[in-house]
């Protein structure tokens, strides 16, 4: 390991929250363009779905195959690196001509641009142990600001544009972000000392040996599931009518959703309080009560609104009390929990994606609303029979 590391500055942090809400940011743009893409193409709603998808299960498998590299190579040059391949993959889905080479392009960015999940942990390692839960919070609100917002500058950039000139200013964003990470981040290193397959065969064996780690993954994959439940037929009920919004109005939704980035500070304060266990109970209590309003999204602008509220909040107040719970199990092998757990985050997004876009289209946002409510239920009673059982270990 490269020894001494300068401690994590303010101004460090926030650089790495910025860094990786870009990152993040490039498998989100889509989002709001799906209407236009699909018509751009010829494409259903099933078809143009398949770019979220796409974007979700390549993402899954980066955390897979690239993030645990975190524990194994110098990191610094492995975040640069995996900045500079998304820049190139955006690039390439600016200059798409058909579904096929977005596709492309779409995989080879979800892929690299997981460099988000290798700057989280790293943010954890270079804290000191008594603000670890802070700049987490910090730097996961710059990746939920990064998902909620690419939404409005995607909007935004392709009304004055075309949905092209979205990839095209991203892949530069992504660049720029490549070379001040270059010149800010310290040189680390910290080797688990096991040969490539070996590294990830441990991130399986790890989810083995660790029950709460089982746990949170399980409700983070529920999590991110019923999140890309809502958000990827989106574009397609507020298109249509009674809405009719362009790609500009639709962006901005990703505005009401951008209150859930406060809640990853509040997820991140409650940790170091030791009141980890109250911000998970509440953030899926909450995940459940969001789709009251939301089924009545076809009906209502302001039940809409009210609901994309309450919905980000407990995702990610949620999510980042999931991630504190990981990165405390084995400091050593944050980079492969990390891993672990994120893969079957986005493998939950990614089924999510594949769901909403199918039942969009047979069953409209009825079918939609159920679906999202369902697995809401299901995190929040998983989550209830695991404090039962430990209130009865107890007893």
């Amino acid at each position: 390991m490269s020894n001494p590391t300068p401690p994590l500055s303010r101004w460090l942090t926030l650089l790495m929250a910025v860094a990786t809400g870009i990152a993040v940011a490039s498998n989100y743009y889509n989002q709001p363009l799906l209407h236009t893409i699909a018509q751009r193409f010829d494409l259903s709603y099933t078809q143009a779905g398949s770019i979220v998808t796409t974007a979700q299960l390549s993402y899954a498998a980066g955390l897979l195959l690239l993030v645990p590299l975190g524990d194994l190579l110098e990191r610094r040059r492995l975040i640069v690196t995996m900045s500079v391949i998304a820049a190139a993959g955006l690039a390439l889905s600016a200059t798409a001509t058909s579904l096929t080479w977005l596709l492309v392009g779409t995989a080879m960015t979800g892929l690299f641009s997981v460099v988000a999940q290798v700057l989280v942990p790293f943010a954890a390692t270079l804290a000191a142990p008594e603000q670890r839960g802070r700049a987490v919070g910090t730097v996961m609100s710059g990746l939920i600001l990064g998902i909620l917002l690419a939404r409005t500058v995607a909007g935004a950039l392709s009304s004055l544009g075309d949905w092209r000139t979205v990839y095209a200013v991203a892949a530069g964003l992504m660049l720029a972000t490549a070379l001040a990470l270059r010149l800010a981040l310290p040189r680390y290193q910290q080797s688990a000392g096991l040969s490539y397959p070996r590294l990830l065969g441990s991130v399986f064996v790890l989810l083995r040996d660790e029950p709460l780690h089982r746990l949170r993954t399980l409700l983070g994959c529920l999590g991110f599931a019923v999140f890309a439940v809502f958000w990827t037929p989106l574009a397609f009920l507020l298109a249509a009518e009674p809405y009719g919004f362009s790609d500009g109005t639709i962006g901005l939704f990703g505005l009401a959703g951008a209150v859930g980035a406060l809640a990853a500070n509040l997820a991140g304060r409650m940790a170091d309080q030791g009141k980890g266990g109250l911000a998970t109970s509440i953030g899926l209590a909450s995940l459940t009560l969001a789709w009251l309003p939301l089924a009545f999204a076809q009906q209502s602008l302001a039940a809409l609104l009210v609901g994309i509220l309450v919905l980000d909040l407990a995702v990610q107040l949620s999510h980042v009390s999931n991630q504190n719970v990981v990165y405390r199990l084995r400091p050593e092998a944050r980079s492969r929990l990390n891993a672990g757990y994120m893969t079957g985050y986005f493998l939950g997004g990614s089924l999510g994606s594949l769901l909403s876009a199918r039942l969009y289209e047979h069953f409209g946002w009825t079918g939609v609303s159920l679906a999202g409510c369902l697995l809401a239920a299901a995190a929040l009673a998983v989550w209830c029979l695991f404090l039962l059982r430990q209130r009865q270990a107890r007893a």
